[in-house]
C-alpha cells in the first residue's frame, strides 16, 4: 500500500536530518513510525496518540 502525506519544506528538512543520523531513508523512518503506533494493543493506542499530541503540541504549533 502506498500512502502520500504531506508536510512543511521545514518538516521535510528535520525528517531527513533525522533520517541520516539514523542511517536510514526517510521513508523508512516513516514506516517505522508508523509500524511502532499499529503494534500498540488497540485499547492503548487512543491514550498513548493523546499523549504524544500533548507533549509535543508546541512542537506541532511550530512546525506547523
Amino acid at each position: 500500500m502506498h500512502i502520500e502525506i504531506e508536510i512543511s519544506e521545514e518538516q521535510a528538512t528535520q525528517l531527513k536530518a533525522l533520517a541520516h543520523r539514523l542511517g536510514v531513508e526517510p521513508s523508512e523512518l516513516v514506516r517505522s513510525a508508523c509500524l511502532d503506533l499499529l503494534a500498540i494493543p488497540s485499547d492503548d493506542v487512543l491514550q498513548v496518540a493523546k499523549q504524544v499530541l500533548e507533549k509535543n503540541r508546541e512542537l506541532y504549533r511550530r512546525l506547523a
